[in-house]
């Protein structure tokens, strides 16, 4: 079987979580996690890089620096994970979900503004598939209406929206290192952000509400309880996992983008012939190849090609179930305008196996099968 995913290792890991034992500091903020944070502020020119225990601690962490109250409305995409809602409700938040562009499955800038009340406090674009949303026309409304802008750019590491790293537009930027990310730490994510105001208080919300940071770097002569907090600061193993990879981050991206290029190219035929729907990526977008997804003319025939590549050996999943529709959707938001694509595109879309050691002749052998699946020859 050709799995969908396989954790990214390209040979220090190991290593480098030794040199993390041997260096007597499991806990983190240590030398790994250090080196992590230096090589994200240099690679995307941002100011502030704290990792966290996950991408879902980051939302968390962004959603209080927010300051949001209860009743306050967040404006998101109901097409994304659940951590994406999940870290603004905990905030006493109601979310407000707006449509997708069919074409890349990102937040449709132009809805937005319909959806602002006077409660209305945060923006959360969600970059899908590691391509960006319009983030021109979202800041600039964010600006006009004095909204914060949380990006959430979990599936966005390492790609860009003219130029700047995806996560460092907005107030704040939230990445993920999950096993299933480009590069991963096996769980684990991080918070970005450019304004030293928030430094602070996001480095006591890390640090379980205390002011540990400032102790460490000889600022204080001792730390102590000062302000609301959590345990969001991940093991220095799980830092040392990360950073043998980002390391070899044109390695793993160079792979992936061969990946995503194979698939496009040998696939190309089926979508000129109109059978099915490839990714579509606009011009002010470089992508990070995080994913290759076709999308079915409709569900039936969605579900019947999985099942086909199932058969083949070929492991390939659908993704999210809208949010709106689920029933913590309803009881802690509401979906705004009409719902014309994020039902419909969500039920067409399937992912095919994308990971950083999946060997090339594995990839032209499920490009192959789809070729070959007996709906698309008749």
């Amino acid at each position: 079987m050709i799995n969908f995913n396989q954790p990214p290792f390209v040979g220090k890991e190991l290593e480098y979580i030794k040199a993390a034992v041997d260096n007597g500091q499991l806990c983190g903020d240590g030398k790994f996690t250090k080196m992590c944070a230096q090589w994200m502020r240099e690679k995307f020119n941002v100011k502030h890089v704290l990792l966290t225990t996950s991408c879902t601690h980051a939302l968390e962490m962004a959603a209080y620096l927010c300051d949001l109250e209860p009743g306050d409305e967040v404006i998101m995409p109901s097409y994304t994970f659940v951590s994406t809602a999940d870290a603004f409700v905990l905030r006493g938040a109601r979310i407000v979900f707006v449509d997708v562009h069919p074409e890349t499955m990102n937040i449709d800038e132009t809805k937005i503004e319909a959806a602002i009340t006077d409660r209305t406090k945060v923006i959360v674009p969600v970059h899908y598939a590691g391509v960006a949303c319009a983030m021109d026309e979202i800041m600039d409304i964010a600006r006009r209406h004095h909204l914060k802008v949380v990006e959430d750019a979990a599936q966005g590491v390492n790609a860009y929206y003219k130029g700047k790293a995806l996560g460092t537009i907005g107030d704040f930027g939230c990445y993920s290192f999950h096993e299933t990310k480009n590069y991963t730490m096996g769980e684990g994510g991080a918070l970005v952000f450019n304004n030293d105001e928030y430094l602070e208080r996001a480095e006591i919300l890390r640090e379980k509400g205390t002011d540990r940071s400032k102790f460490f770097r000889g600022q204080v002569d001792k730390y102590t309880w000062v302000n609301y907090g959590s345990s969001y600061l991940p093991s220095e193993m799980n830092a040392a996992y990360l950073y043998a990879e980002l390391e070899e981050a044109e390695k793993i991206d160079e792979k992936r983008h061969a990946v995503y290029d194979l698939y496009h190219s040998m696939l190309r035929p089926l979508a000129e012939a109109g059978f099915i729907e490839q990714p579509y990526v606009p011009e002010y977008a470089d992508h990070n190849a995080h994913m290759y997804f076709i999308k079915m003319p409709d569900l039936e025939k969605r579900t019947a090609l999985i099942r086909y590549l199932r058969e083949k050996g070929v492991m390939s999943v659908f993704h999210y179930i809208p949010l709106h529709s689920s029933t913590a959707g309803m009881k802690f938001g509401r979906f705004v305008g009409e719902d014309v694509y994020t039902t419909k595109e969500s039920e067409r879309l399937m992912r095919l196996p994308m990971f950083y050691n999946l060997p090339m002749e594995d990839a032209r052998y499920v490009a192959e099968c789809i070729l070959a699946y007996p709906e698309f020859r008749a």
